[in-house]
Protein backbone atom coordinates (compact mmCIF):
# COMPACT_ATOMS: atom_id res chain seq x y z
CA UNK A 1 0.00 0.00 0.00
CA UNK A 2 1.69 3.60 -1.09
CA UNK A 3 1.18 6.26 1.10
CA UNK A 4 3.02 5.93 4.24
CA UNK A 5 5.97 7.62 3.88
CA UNK A 6 6.43 11.39 5.06
CA UNK A 7 8.58 13.73 4.41
CA UNK A 8 11.60 14.68 2.16
CA UNK A 9 14.72 14.18 3.72
CA UNK A 10 13.61 13.21 7.38
CA UNK A 11 11.39 10.49 6.29
CA UNK A 12 9.04 8.31 8.53
CA UNK A 13 7.34 5.34 7.10
CA UNK A 14 4.57 3.74 9.01
CA UNK A 15 4.12 0.09 9.03
CA UNK A 16 1.30 -2.04 11.01
CA UNK A 17 -2.81 -2.79 11.75
CA UNK A 18 -4.79 -2.12 14.24
CA UNK A 19 -5.10 -5.51 15.88
CA UNK A 20 -1.49 -6.84 13.99
CA UNK A 21 1.06 -8.39 16.33
CA UNK A 22 2.43 -4.70 16.22
CA UNK A 23 2.87 -1.11 14.85
CA UNK A 24 6.09 1.06 14.37
CA UNK A 25 7.88 2.75 11.76
CA UNK A 26 11.22 3.92 10.24
CA UNK A 27 12.36 7.26 10.38
CA UNK A 28 15.29 7.62 7.54
CA UNK A 29 17.30 10.82 7.92
CA UNK A 30 17.71 12.23 11.29
CA UNK A 31 21.01 13.56 11.48
CA UNK A 32 23.77 12.43 13.36
CA UNK A 33 24.73 12.62 16.69
CA UNK A 34 21.28 13.60 18.59
CA UNK A 35 21.55 12.04 21.86
CA UNK A 36 18.01 9.81 22.23
CA UNK A 37 17.04 6.85 24.31
CA UNK A 38 13.46 5.63 24.48
CA UNK A 39 12.74 7.18 27.20
CA UNK A 40 12.54 10.48 25.20
CA UNK A 41 10.01 8.65 23.18
CA UNK A 42 7.97 7.15 25.60
CA UNK A 43 7.03 10.49 27.43
CA UNK A 44 5.32 11.63 24.18
CA UNK A 45 4.24 8.02 23.90
CA UNK A 46 2.23 8.35 26.90
CA UNK A 47 0.45 11.06 26.35
CA UNK A 48 -1.40 9.69 23.86
CA UNK A 49 -1.64 6.01 24.56
CA UNK A 50 -5.53 4.76 25.40
CA UNK A 51 -6.48 4.08 28.48
CA UNK A 52 -5.75 7.15 30.78
CA UNK A 53 -9.29 8.18 31.50
CA UNK A 54 -13.07 6.99 31.63
CA UNK A 55 -13.18 9.39 28.77
CA UNK A 56 -10.97 7.48 25.98
CA UNK A 57 -11.15 3.84 24.61
CA UNK A 58 -10.27 1.45 27.57
CA UNK A 59 -8.14 -0.44 25.29
CA UNK A 60 -5.32 -0.89 27.37
CA UNK A 61 -1.82 -0.59 25.51
CA UNK A 62 1.10 0.03 27.68
CA UNK A 63 2.46 1.48 23.86
CA UNK A 64 6.19 0.95 24.86
CA UNK A 65 8.59 1.56 22.39
CA UNK A 66 12.05 -0.56 21.39
CA UNK A 67 14.50 0.82 19.27
CA UNK A 68 15.42 -1.82 16.81
CA UNK A 69 18.27 0.28 14.98
CA UNK A 70 20.05 3.64 14.21
CA UNK A 71 21.06 4.63 17.94
CA UNK A 72 24.66 3.73 19.13
CA UNK A 73 25.99 4.53 22.66
CA UNK A 74 22.81 6.76 23.07
CA UNK A 75 23.43 8.67 20.08
CA UNK A 76 21.49 8.75 16.78
CA UNK A 77 24.46 7.13 13.93
CA UNK A 78 22.35 8.59 10.85
CA UNK A 79 20.96 5.08 10.12
CA UNK A 80 17.92 4.31 9.79
CA UNK A 81 15.92 4.09 13.19
CA UNK A 82 13.40 0.82 13.94
CA UNK A 83 10.64 1.95 16.27
CA UNK A 84 8.59 -1.06 17.40
CA UNK A 85 5.45 -0.77 19.37
CA UNK A 86 3.61 -4.22 20.24
CA UNK A 87 0.00 -4.57 20.39
CA UNK A 88 -1.10 -6.62 23.46
CA UNK A 89 -4.88 -6.06 24.05
CA UNK A 90 -6.43 -6.14 21.01
CA UNK A 91 -10.09 -7.66 20.62
CA UNK A 92 -10.67 -9.33 17.64
CA UNK A 93 -13.29 -10.71 18.33
CA UNK A 94 -15.72 -7.11 18.66
CA UNK A 95 -15.58 -6.99 15.23
CA UNK A 96 -16.54 -10.08 13.78
CA UNK A 97 -20.14 -8.97 13.42
CA UNK A 98 -18.77 -5.73 11.09
CA UNK A 99 -16.62 -7.97 8.87
CA UNK A 100 -19.31 -8.27 6.07
CA UNK A 101 -20.49 -4.86 6.36
CA UNK A 102 -19.06 -1.29 6.24
CA UNK A 103 -19.81 1.22 9.36
CA UNK A 104 -20.95 4.77 8.55
CA UNK A 105 -18.37 7.64 8.62
CA UNK A 106 -15.58 4.71 8.29
CA UNK A 107 -13.17 3.60 5.83
CA UNK A 108 -14.45 0.23 5.58
CA UNK A 109 -16.59 0.99 2.22
CA UNK A 110 -13.67 2.58 0.58
CA UNK A 111 -10.84 0.54 1.69
CA UNK A 112 -13.14 -2.75 0.28
CA UNK A 113 -13.76 -0.74 -2.84
CA UNK A 114 -9.71 0.25 -3.89
CA UNK A 115 -8.39 -2.73 -2.56
CA UNK A 116 -10.90 -5.44 -3.17
CA UNK A 117 -10.47 -6.91 0.76
CA UNK A 118 -10.07 -5.17 4.51
CA UNK A 119 -9.17 -6.04 7.67
CA UNK A 120 -11.97 -5.51 9.82
CA UNK A 121 -10.49 -5.81 13.00
CA UNK A 122 -10.18 -2.00 14.81
CA UNK A 123 -10.13 -1.20 11.27
CA UNK A 124 -6.95 -2.51 10.34
CA UNK A 125 -5.38 -0.05 8.89
CA UNK A 126 -7.15 2.84 8.71
CA UNK A 127 -7.26 2.81 12.59
CA UNK A 128 -6.29 5.95 14.81
CA UNK A 129 -3.86 2.99 16.40
CA UNK A 130 -1.78 4.07 13.47
CA UNK A 131 -0.85 7.27 15.07
CA UNK A 132 1.13 5.61 17.79
CA UNK A 133 3.87 5.58 15.34
CA UNK A 134 3.99 9.06 14.18
CA UNK A 135 4.04 10.07 17.94
CA UNK A 136 7.33 8.15 18.42
CA UNK A 137 8.78 9.78 15.05
CA UNK A 138 7.91 13.37 16.35
CA UNK A 139 9.60 12.66 19.78
CA UNK A 140 12.30 12.63 17.61
CA UNK A 141 12.05 15.70 15.44
CA UNK A 142 10.25 17.58 18.89
CA UNK A 143 13.83 16.89 20.15
CA UNK A 144 16.39 17.74 17.86
CA UNK A 145 14.55 21.27 17.25
CA UNK A 146 14.36 22.12 20.75
CA UNK A 147 18.17 21.47 20.87
CA UNK A 148 19.12 22.91 17.81
CA UNK A 149 16.96 26.06 17.57
CA UNK A 150 15.06 26.30 21.00
CA UNK A 151 11.67 25.36 18.84
CA UNK A 152 8.43 24.35 21.44
CA UNK A 153 5.90 22.69 19.69
CA UNK A 154 2.59 22.34 21.61
CA UNK A 155 -1.02 22.12 21.53
CA UNK A 156 -4.70 21.78 23.15
CA UNK A 157 -7.81 21.45 23.24
CA UNK A 158 -9.86 24.55 22.11
CA UNK A 159 -13.46 23.14 21.69
CA UNK A 160 -15.26 19.62 22.31
CA UNK A 161 -18.73 19.76 20.37
CA UNK A 162 -20.73 22.38 21.68
CA UNK A 163 -18.36 23.41 24.22
CA UNK A 164 -15.62 26.39 23.89
CA UNK A 165 -12.54 26.30 25.77
CA UNK A 166 -11.21 29.26 26.46
CA UNK A 167 -7.09 30.04 26.41
CA UNK A 168 -6.01 30.65 29.62
CA UNK A 169 -2.56 29.07 30.02
CA UNK A 170 -0.26 26.81 28.75
CA UNK A 171 0.29 25.08 32.50
CA UNK A 172 -2.54 24.01 32.47
CA UNK A 173 -3.21 21.42 29.53
CA UNK A 174 -0.97 18.74 31.06
CA UNK A 175 -3.08 18.55 34.04
CA UNK A 176 -6.65 17.76 32.72
CA UNK A 177 -7.55 14.50 30.36
CA UNK A 178 -8.92 16.96 28.05
CA UNK A 179 -5.71 18.67 26.90
CA UNK A 180 -7.82 21.98 27.90
CA UNK A 181 -5.50 25.11 28.61
CA UNK A 182 -7.77 26.89 31.63
CA UNK A 183 -8.67 25.05 34.85
CA UNK A 184 -12.59 25.62 34.64
CA UNK A 185 -13.70 23.56 31.50
CA UNK A 186 -12.91 19.92 33.29
CA UNK A 187 -16.13 19.32 35.40
CA UNK A 188 -18.20 20.49 32.31
CA UNK A 189 -16.36 18.38 29.78
CA UNK A 190 -16.83 15.38 31.92
CA UNK A 191 -20.44 15.79 32.20
CA UNK A 192 -20.85 15.99 28.97
CA UNK A 193 -18.81 13.28 28.09
CA UNK A 194 -20.44 10.91 30.42
CA UNK A 195 -23.78 11.39 28.60
CA UNK A 196 -22.20 11.00 25.28
CA UNK A 197 -20.92 7.46 26.44
CA UNK A 198 -24.50 6.69 27.79
CA UNK A 199 -25.90 8.02 24.73
CA UNK A 200 -23.97 5.33 22.77
CA UNK A 201 -22.61 8.23 20.50
CA UNK A 202 -19.28 10.34 19.85
CA UNK A 203 -18.75 14.20 19.12
CA UNK A 204 -16.07 16.04 17.74
CA UNK A 205 -13.77 18.32 18.69
CA UNK A 206 -11.06 21.64 17.52
CA UNK A 207 -7.78 21.79 18.24
CA UNK A 208 -4.98 24.38 18.03
CA UNK A 209 -1.50 23.56 17.38
CA UNK A 210 1.22 25.90 17.94
CA UNK A 211 5.00 26.17 16.90
CA UNK A 212 7.08 28.78 18.63
CA UNK A 213 10.59 29.68 17.98
CA UNK A 214 11.35 29.31 14.44
CA UNK A 215 14.04 31.59 12.38
CA UNK A 216 12.50 33.03 9.04
CA UNK A 217 13.14 31.36 5.79
CA UNK A 218 12.06 27.75 5.86
CA UNK A 219 9.54 26.67 3.37
CA UNK A 220 9.90 26.74 -0.52
CA UNK A 221 7.54 28.02 -3.48
CA UNK A 222 4.66 27.63 -4.84
CA UNK A 223 4.02 23.67 -4.27
CA UNK A 224 6.43 22.86 -1.17
CA UNK A 225 5.11 25.89 0.56
CA UNK A 226 5.42 25.38 4.60
CA UNK A 227 1.97 26.08 4.88
CA UNK A 228 0.66 23.41 1.58
CA UNK A 229 2.83 20.53 3.26
CA UNK A 230 1.78 21.38 7.29
CA UNK A 231 -2.27 21.48 6.17
CA UNK A 232 -1.32 17.84 3.90
CA UNK A 233 -0.09 15.78 7.02
CA UNK A 234 -2.49 17.35 9.29
CA UNK A 235 -4.93 16.57 6.33
CA UNK A 236 -3.45 12.22 6.52
CA UNK A 237 -4.11 12.32 10.51
CA UNK A 238 -7.47 10.55 11.18
CA UNK A 239 -10.76 12.09 11.47
CA UNK A 240 -9.45 15.24 10.68
CA UNK A 241 -11.85 17.58 8.66
CA UNK A 242 -10.61 21.46 8.32
CA UNK A 243 -7.09 22.64 8.54
CA UNK A 244 -7.08 26.76 9.03
CA UNK A 245 -3.48 28.38 9.29
CA UNK A 246 -3.73 31.71 11.02
CA UNK A 247 -6.87 33.38 10.55
CA UNK A 248 -7.69 30.53 8.60
CA UNK A 249 -11.69 31.11 7.48
CA UNK A 250 -12.22 33.90 9.68
CA UNK A 251 -9.77 36.31 6.92
CA UNK A 252 -13.21 35.34 4.52
CA UNK A 253 -14.25 38.66 6.68
CA UNK A 254 -11.33 40.47 7.34
CA UNK A 255 -10.24 43.70 5.24
CA UNK A 256 -7.05 44.05 3.97
CA UNK A 257 -5.98 46.14 6.36
CA UNK A 258 -6.88 44.36 9.34
CA UNK A 259 -5.40 41.13 7.45
CA UNK A 260 -2.10 41.59 6.28
CA UNK A 261 0.45 42.24 9.46
CA UNK A 262 1.80 45.22 9.56
CA UNK A 263 5.79 45.00 10.04
CA UNK A 264 7.74 47.63 12.73
CA UNK A 265 11.36 47.71 13.25
CA UNK A 266 10.05 45.90 16.74
CA UNK A 267 8.74 43.16 14.42
CA UNK A 268 5.20 42.42 12.91
CA UNK A 269 2.20 43.53 15.04
CA UNK A 270 -0.46 40.92 14.23
CA UNK A 271 -0.01 36.91 12.81
CA UNK A 272 -3.09 36.49 11.01
CA UNK A 273 -0.60 34.50 8.63
CA UNK A 274 0.18 32.32 11.14
CA UNK A 275 3.68 32.49 10.97
CA UNK A 276 3.66 32.41 7.01
CA UNK A 277 3.96 33.96 3.82
CA UNK A 278 4.48 33.06 0.32
CA UNK A 279 5.27 29.86 2.03
CA UNK A 280 8.02 30.53 3.88
CA UNK A 281 8.56 31.30 7.41
CA UNK A 282 7.86 34.41 9.14
CA UNK A 283 9.75 33.81 12.35
CA UNK A 284 6.57 34.43 14.24
CA UNK A 285 4.58 31.54 15.76
CA UNK A 286 3.10 28.82 13.48
CA UNK A 287 -0.62 28.64 14.48
CA UNK A 288 -2.71 25.81 13.08
CA UNK A 289 -6.66 24.74 14.14
CA UNK A 290 -7.66 21.25 13.14
CA UNK A 291 -11.54 20.09 12.94
CA UNK A 292 -11.82 16.63 14.22
CA UNK A 293 -15.24 15.10 12.97
CA UNK A 294 -17.04 12.84 15.49
CA UNK A 295 -15.85 9.17 16.04
CA UNK A 296 -17.43 6.35 13.44
CA UNK A 297 -17.07 3.42 15.32
CA UNK A 298 -20.30 4.20 17.68
CA UNK A 299 -23.09 2.19 19.51
CA UNK A 300 -25.94 3.40 17.99
CA UNK A 301 -27.52 1.66 15.47
CA UNK A 302 -27.02 2.94 11.53
CA UNK A 303 -28.10 2.39 7.98
CA UNK A 304 -25.89 0.98 5.59
CA UNK A 305 -25.29 -1.97 3.34
CA UNK A 306 -23.15 -5.34 3.13
CA UNK A 307 -20.26 -6.34 1.06
CA UNK A 308 -23.20 -7.65 -1.87
CA UNK A 309 -24.83 -4.23 -1.71
CA UNK A 310 -28.01 -5.27 1.12
CA UNK A 311 -28.90 -2.93 3.12
CA UNK A 312 -28.17 -3.56 7.26
CA UNK A 313 -28.16 -1.76 10.35
CA UNK A 314 -24.56 -1.42 11.55
CA UNK A 315 -23.99 -1.36 15.12
CA UNK A 316 -20.57 -1.22 16.20
CA UNK A 317 -19.34 -2.97 19.59
CA UNK A 318 -15.78 -2.52 21.20
CA UNK A 319 -13.71 -0.27 22.86
CA UNK A 320 -13.82 3.51 21.21
CA UNK A 321 -12.99 6.69 22.17
CA UNK A 322 -16.35 9.02 22.16
CA UNK A 323 -14.35 11.84 21.04
CA UNK A 324 -11.13 11.21 19.34
CA UNK A 325 -9.86 14.58 19.43
CA UNK A 326 -9.44 13.79 23.32
CA UNK A 327 -5.99 12.31 22.12
CA UNK A 328 -5.36 14.12 19.05
CA UNK A 329 -3.49 17.29 20.38
CA UNK A 330 0.08 15.21 20.92
CA UNK A 331 -0.50 13.45 17.57
CA UNK A 332 -0.94 17.22 16.01
CA UNK A 333 1.95 18.24 17.37
CA UNK A 334 4.50 15.27 16.26
CA UNK A 335 2.77 15.94 13.01
CA UNK A 336 4.00 19.92 12.84
CA UNK A 337 6.92 18.97 14.49
CA UNK A 338 7.82 16.33 11.70
CA UNK A 339 6.95 19.07 8.56
CA UNK A 340 9.15 21.51 10.65
CA UNK A 341 12.48 19.44 10.89
CA UNK A 342 12.05 17.81 7.12
CA UNK A 343 11.81 21.67 6.07
CA UNK A 344 14.72 22.85 8.22
CA UNK A 345 17.29 20.49 7.17
CA UNK A 346 15.63 20.99 3.33
CA UNK A 347 16.54 24.76 4.30
CA UNK A 348 20.31 23.51 5.19
CA UNK A 349 20.63 21.54 2.60
CA UNK A 350 19.36 24.56 -0.11
CA UNK A 351 20.58 27.45 1.45
CA UNK A 352 24.03 26.26 3.47
CA UNK A 353 22.67 27.55 6.86
CA UNK A 354 20.71 26.82 9.78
Amino acid sequence: MSGNTLGTLFCVTNFGESHGPAIGCVVDGCPPGLALCEQDIQIELDRRRPGTSRHVTQRQEADQVEILSGVYEGKTTGTPIALLIRNVDARSKDYSAIADTFRPGHADFTYFNKYGARDPRGGGRSSARLTAPTVAAGAIAKKWLSEHFGIKVRGYMSQLGPIAMPFASWDHVPNNPFYAANDTSTPELEAYMDQLRRDGDSVGARIEVVAEGLPAGWGEPIYDRLDADIAHVMMGLNAVKGVEIGAGFKSIEQRGSEHGDEITPEGFLTNNAGGVLGGISTGQPITVSLAIKPTSSIRTERRSIDRAGNPVMVQTLGRHDPCVGIRATPIAEALLALILIDHALRHRAQCGQD
